[in-house]
């Protein structure tokens, strides 16, 4: 009997790189079911685009009826789209990857080789990244090493949503409900045998990324807070090193009044930079807890991670449903 793979794609305003997509999915599918032990199927996912990427990934459709397209009804997020993907997908293993093609397709027969050997979850790890600046290369390796350090989970450094997962794995994923995601941390905190897979980060196909450095911080800010407790730890650490010097001031002021007669008022200025440094950090603190309470607000509303418009074919949309 034959083992099904699923590919999952999340979509955003990429009408330049429709074709080459279908091209490259079509061409992977055909080596990977060359040995007819395998069949694929290709779940594609528009997160609301404006743009024509809905005309082209129906283009796409009518020529390969390994095709399936889910398109939402407005942008709801990267996040969003591949959970979608892997609540629809039905293969025996499920590997997700990005439209603008800096994931090659052809590692995919390297992660489908580990699969067999018996890992649940192959990571495809980031041996090098072209045409990426200096600096997008320092944050990223930078956020990897800190969120590793302030978290429990077991994701390998440098590993992005490039991965396959087995069966198994996706349906322990799709049991979480959490609203503000980071897959990557979900994932690395489910377990199951892993493996690791080498390879070179291409440039984009065309187009413009789609994650400016605002969303990119707001990201960073959700992986954060949704996957640790840290921030919260920090706040009464900070407020406890912050009053140790309060109190040596304090005490070294008694002692100067009543052994050296010193006067109270000459302080003035350190009351003063004092005060202005605490109520800075009660903003702080007060900013901190209002993310994890307002994270704990959106939870409890319960709404919808995504909300579909249309589907190709239509029963699509009854497999996808959150």
């Amino acid at each position: 009997m034959k083992k099904s793979i699923s590919i999952i794609v999340p979509i955003y305003n990429e009408e330049s790189c429709i074709d080459a997509l279908g091209t490259a999915l079509s061409a992977l599918a055909g080596q990977i079911e060359k040995s007819g032990q395998y069949a694929v199927e290709m779940v594609l996912v528009d997160d609301g685009s404006y743009d024509n990427t809905w005309a082209g990934l129906m283009g796409l459709a009518a020529k390969d009826s390994r095709v399936r397209l889910i398109s939402f009804s407005r942008n709801f997020g990267h996040q969003a789209a591949l959970t979608c993907g892997y609540r629809m997908a039905s293969g025996d293993a499920v590997v997700c990857m990005d439209a603008d093609l800096q994931d090659p397709p052809e590692v995919v027969l390297d992660m489908i080789a580990e699969w067999e050997k018996g890992a649940d979850i192959v990571y495809a790890i980031r041996d090098t990244r072209e045409a990426e600046t200096f600096m997008k290369k320092a944050t990223a390796a930078a956020f990897y090493r800190l969120y590793k350090r302030i978290t429990s989970t077991k994701a390998p450094l440098d590993a992005g949503d490039f991965r396959l997962m087995s069966r198994r794995v996706v349906d322990a994923f799709n049991q979480h409900r959490e609203i503000h995601r980071y897959i990557r941390g979900m994932v690395g905190c489910l377990g199951f045998k892993t493996a690791l897979v080498k390879y070179n980060r291409k440039p984009r196909h065309s187009g413009v990324t789609k994650f400016s450095p605002v969303k990119m911080i707001m990201f960073a800010t959700d992986a954060i807070i949704s996957s640790s407790t840290v921030p919260l730890r920090m706040i009464y650490m900070c407020g406890f090193i912050c009053a140790l010097p309060v109190l040596a001031y304090l005490v070294t002021t008694i002692v100067g009044h009543f052994l050296f007669g010193w006067s109270v008022e000459t302080g003035w200025l350190s009351l003063i930079l004092v005060s202005g440094i605490f109520g800075t950090l009660n903003l702080v603190c007060l900013g901190i807890m209002g993310e994890y309470v307002g994270r704990l607000y959106e939870q409890v509303r319960d709404r919808p991670l995504y909300l579909i418009q249309k589907s190709y074919p239509e029963d699509n949309e009854r497999r996808a449903g959150f």
